[in-house]
């Protein structure tokens, strides 16, 4: 069984997806053992209805050595669902290759620092892209710059605003992010 540690910030609309995968056996041989929130959050109240053990680590300077220290050793795949805050170098090189993220846009383009959330799908619709979409990638310590493991794609239509973006992004981010898991772990 391997275990996942899922970084949250929000909601935790994506976490929830990834217990529910879990659980319908879309993501195989895998358990969620640890969820760690850098703010007060829902994403905290989902891992407690699930029974998943979780805990607050404030965010500030310290966070990624705080986080460092209650990581347990045998956690195959970090995973940022969500997750805003920036991990210092050291974290993600001592992790290379076990972090993952999801960004809600097609990296290279619209990643790296302030673009996140509804920031994003503004730069979509302002710079005019004809598409937009999701992307799985390694967490590296360059912002958003670590190696894809799966995108997805949509048409951006003249209609669309940065809330049907964001809710289209949603929906591929719930499709992707469970084969993007399988695919790090093997099990595709």
């Amino acid at each position: 069984m391997k275990n996942l540690v899922i970084l949250v910030s929000g909601s935790g609309t994506n976490l929830q997806r990834i217990i529910d995968t879990i659980d319908n056996g879309e993501i195989q041989n895998a358990k969620v053992s640890l969820v760690v929130a850098d703010r007060e959050c829902y994403g905290l109240e989902r891992a407690k209805n699930h029974h998943i053990d979780h805990l607050l680590i404030p965010r500030g300077k310290n966070f990624s050595n705080e986080l460092g220290h209650v990581i347990p050793k045998d956690t195959d795949l970090i995973v940022l669902a969500g997750f805003l805050s920036i991990l210092k170098p050291e974290f993600c090189e001592n992790w290379t290759g076990k972090i993952i993220n999801i960004h809600p846009a097609l990296l290279p383009k619209f990643g790296g620092k302030g673009m996140w959330g509804m920031h994003v799908h503004n730069a979509v619709i302002e710079a005019g892209e004809k598409e937009s979409g999701a992307t799985v990638h390694f967490v590296t310590p360059g912002i958003d710059e670590g190696e894809p493991i799966l995108q997805k794609s949509f048409e951006v239509t003249a209609e669309d605003t940065p809330e049907t973006i964001a809710e289209k992004v949603h929906h591929i981010e719930y499709e992707i992010f469970p084969k993007a898991i399988n695919k790090v772990l093997g099990n595709q």
